[in-house]
């Protein structure tokens, strides 16, 4: 995909092919954690019907979804790592599919950033290095909310390992039915903990050297692109933002590098969160420019953006596709309020956006149809 391509000022609204998948227009709905898993941390039907809903979205990046039972460090959060949780899936899919809608899934594996409760084996979570996430807190039903654990540092086996369950969990979501997916490299889970030098205190070949701190995605990417293929591979990256205790002493050359060998992969695209993931753009500076100039495929921009922003930002070639979060949770149909330019729903006061069994809050947010009828 050309870089900087001067286009329309409706192209946001129009179709377009990212990798091998043909795209009804150029928003994307961002990953977003809802912890609505049911038993065994399966997709229920009220998942199948929240991303049914908004199968308008050019590209629906389904929430984070971990790759193993040990990568969970959420209470209710989905897996893809058991027959179960590949059949509930596969009724996601075909439900967003049957409305001409496309769905990746993110696959994640949280690192440090859990706790010895969702182990299997009740031991520390595995990560880059025993460094705790200061400030951190996750929750465990019955307990409420607790600290993450201070985690125990990954063997060289152990990193083969999870390198493979990304590799079988990318299979996964493709017999689950989704058109490919989306590596979580960003806010602070464990490719940005390997990434980043406040988190990786490694003296072998994955910690270090910027080469050695960005080994551990670029392997993690080459494998899924290996087993799905690059055209179905994409991968999400947050540079300055601090979620989860994350910390980088020179955060422009770490990722400058690490897009460069991401490149040589052939990836369909890059999802880069702009500064503070759910908070400020402006964090700290740095030149989202570099980056693109070191990655030839499709370029999601994300976070802060709103209607002008977005349209704008893909008119002047600056992104080429631009993911909305939180509006995608108030608004099933954002495509159509954003083309016309309608109001926005805001959220509802007596809900948490995290957790709970009922629809309320997660999938009778009303249509611009329901709002008038």
């Amino acid at each position: 995909m050309s870089k900087q391509e001067k286009r329309s000022q409706q192209a946001l609204f129009e179709p377009v092919r990212i990798g091998d998948m043909e795209l009804s227009n150029r928003i994307a709905m961002a990953p977003l954690t809802r912890s609505r898993a049911i038993e065994g941390n399966v997709p229920g039907p009220l998942t199948e019907e929240y991303y049914a809903q908004r199968a308008t979205a050019g590209l629906i990046v389904a929430e984070a979804t971990q790759i193993s039972q040990a990568a969970q460090g959420y209470t209710s959060t989905p897996g893809i790592h058991s027959a179960e949780q590949i059949a509930g899936w596969r009724k996601v899919t075909d439900a967003v599919h049957a409305k001409g809608g496309r769905i990746v899934l993110q696959l994640w594996h949280t690192g440090r950033i859990s706790h010895e409760a969702f182990q299997p084996d009740g031991r520390a979570p595995g990560a880059p290095s025993p460094v705790r996430a200061e400030g951190v807190q996750t929750f465990i039903i019955g307990t409420g909310k607790v600290p993450t654990a201070i985690p125990r540092e990954l063997t060289l086996a152990e990193i083969a390992a999870i390198i493979d369950d990304y590799r079988k969990a990318a299979r996964n979501a493709i017999e689950a039915g989704f058109d490919g997916v989306e590596i979580h490299g960003a806010n602070g889970y464990l490719i940005d903990q390997f990434m980043r030098d406040g988190s990786n205190l490694r003296t072998d070949e994955y910690g270090g050297s910027i080469e050695n701190r960005t080994r551990f995605m670029f392997e993690v990417a080459q494998a899924v692109a290996n087993e799905i293929g690059a055209g179905r591979t994409g991968i999400r990256i947050s540079p300055v933002s601090p979620s989860n205790g994350s910390r980088e002493s020179n955060p422009q050359p770490l990722f400058e590098r690490a897009v460069e060998r991401l490149n040589t992969l052939g990836l369909a695209f890059l999802h880069v969160v702009e500064g503070a993931t759910g908070g400020p753009r402006d964090i700290a500076p740095f030149d989202y420019a570099a980056l693109r100039e070191r990655f030839d495929g499709a370029w999601i921009g994300n976070n802060g953006y709103d209607r002008e922003m977005a349209i704008q930002a893909v008119a002047s070639g600056t992104v080429d596709m631009v993911a909305f979060g939180r509006a995608y949770i108030f608004n099933p149909d954002l495509v159509r309020r954003l083309k016309e330019n309608a109001p926005l729903n805001d959220k509802f006061d007596d809900v948490s956006l995290y957790g709970g069994g009922s629809a309320h809050g997660y999938t009778d947010y009303p249509t611009l149809d329901e709002v008038t009828a």
